[in-house]
């Protein structure tokens, strides 16, 4: 079969991609520049918020994942799908809704007013931290609650049989398999968190609250020192493909072992406190997760009918971007996916996205004015910054595949156009759909490349609200960002709920 081939086609193209335009930028600097203060003020900040940020973040998904685990009530499959949203949400909408709930004059500091008890702001480092918990506890609940729910109901029957009671139940059935997961996802959210730039720019209030991206960024914008922007961009890399490997590392350890798939009551949850205790933490979760994004559809509503053409022009900007993107990500990860290219997809999130669109504007402006390429220059970079999820998502179903079919394939001869169409692609169309559908979503959000070069006629839809929150316009702000949540809730519906319908 030509899957190898394709797979060695992608990775060097992926490859070529990400190094070529860093590469580009070190030549066109002369080389890296010192580490001065100021990039170690922005590594200290960097690693210190990204491990509080995952440490946080899987903490308090345990409680969750627990309690949603063990607790069956009507709209419960609603309030999971809820519950994820804010790790598809466009970064720029999310900050939007968290101002209005710990702002100066959100609920939390009205609530703070009433009692006599001074404010809070949500400018700094404990701001940022606030927005990365928001947008990694639903991975982090996913990831874990995944975990809870793979253990064999026959544990817990046979621990209930033995008269193990709640503590010794956790302990010894459910504290194994919270050893394996939780580090993985705390691996998973701290490269996340490294990369962060919409958040730090936002949010960070300072140069206390800066990250290695935000540094970047800055030396781009402002300075347009491509020295210092390399060196942080190798910083950087080095920090990411370590972390990711660790990850990747830990995603192999072991399971549960099997079971016969059967739904067992949880004796040891049916008691009043711990039906007390699972209600609050979901409760908790839900006001915490969800409040935000009620009060962006709130506060948007009065705006959308006041939008002018410069918000619909960026909301197209935007739509044609995320299905560029999602066409260019899925191109790479499928032959990928089929021949374990999760470490060459990492450099999509290691290397940085302002350092890699700097690079392409570096190696075309002697062909063509760069400004004119920044919307597909902005698809390629999202596309490849999205394709380590996409690779995530695909590559169990297609080892799957490969494994049952791939012998049975080679016996009788087909070709490789035969392999993708009748037994690779219908069996992947879920993970497929699922994957375009993340892809998307997070493109339309993203506020990176964009940032750096586009004028105003070629502006997404998440660069026009952040020029609208910076020129306190804030109504027409909430009102985009409104639309800008719709867009990419729907797309990522589109493209799930397709995979879905076509498999069933």
């Amino acid at each position: 079969m030509a899957q190898r081939p394709l797979a060695l086609i992608a990775g060097a193209l992926v490859c070529a991609l990400t190094l070529v335009p860093v590469g580009a930028v070190l030549w066109r600097a002369d080389g890296l520049s010192a580490f001065g203060p100021g990039a170690w003020q922005a590594l200290r900040f960097t690693l210190w918020q990204a491990m509080l940020s995952a440490a946080l973040s899987v903490l308090l998904a345990i409680p969750v994942a627990r309690a949603l685990a063990r607790r069956r009530f009507r709209g419960r499959s609603l309030l999971v799908t809820l519950l994820g949203a804010p790790f598809i949400l466009p970064v720029i909408v999310a900050v939007l809704g968290l101002v209005s709930v710990f702002g100066a004059s959100g609920l939390v500091n009205r609530g703070l007013d009433v009692l006599g008890v001074p404010g809070m702001t949500i400018y700094g480092a404990h701001g940022v931290i606030l927005a990365h918990v928001f947008f990694n506890l639903p991975l982090a609940t996913r990831m874990i609650l995944q975990g809870w729910l793979a253990i064999p109901g026959e544990r817990f029957r046979l621990a209930a049989s033995l008269g193990l009671s709640s503590r010794e139940m956790f302990r010894v059935i459910e504290w194994p398999m919270l050893v394996r997961i939780g580090p993985q996802a705390a691996a998973v959210i701290f490269v996340i968190c490294l990369s962060s730039f919409a958040v730090a720019l936002t949010l960070g209030g300072g140069p206390r609250a800066t990250t290695v991206e935000l540094a970047i960024y800055q030396a781009l914008r402002f300075d347009f020192d491509l020295g210092r922007a390399a060196m942080l961009a190798c910083l950087q890399l080095a920090l990411a493909l370590a972390a990711g490997l660790v990850a990747l590392r830990l995603s192999g350890r072991a399971g549960q072992g099997a079971g016969l798939d059967r739904v067992v009551p949880r004796w040891d949850a049916a008691r009043g406190p711990a039906r007390a205790l699972d209600a609050f933490a979901i409760g908790l979760a839900a006001l915490f997760l969800l409040t935000p994004l009620a009060l962006v559809a709130l506060n948007g509503a009065p705006g959308l009918p006041d939008l002018g053409w410069p918000v619909w022009r960026a909301a197209l900007h935007s739509i044609a971007v995320a299905l560029l993107s999602t066409a260019l990500c899925l191109i790479w990860a499928l032959p990928l996916a089929t021949r374990r290219g999760e470490v060459v997809g990492l450099l999509g999130i290691a290397v940085s996205p302002l350092v890699l669109g700097t690079g392409l504007f570096i190696l075309v402006r002697p062909y063509v004015n760069p400004v004119a390429l920044a919307l597909p220059a902005t698809a390629l970079v999202n596309a490849l910054v999205a394709l380590p999820f996409a690779l995530r998502i695909l590559r169990p179903e297609a080892e799957a595949v490969r494994t049952d079919y791939g012998r049975l394939a080679a016996a009788l001869g087909l070709s490789p156009r035969l392999w993708l169409t009748r037994i690779l692609l219908p069996r992947l169309r879920r993970p497929l759909g699922f994957a375009a559908g993340l892809t998307a979503a997070l493109s339309m959000g993203d506020l990176g490349v964009i940032a750096l070069f586009a004028d105003p006629e070629r502006a997404t839809l998440p660069l026009q609200v952040y020029r609208l929150m910076g020129s306190y316009r804030m109504e027409a702000a909430q009102g985009a960002a409104l639309l800008l949540l719709a867009l990419s809730l729907a797309l990522f519906w589109l493209f799930d709920r397709g995979g879905r319908v076509a498999d069933a």
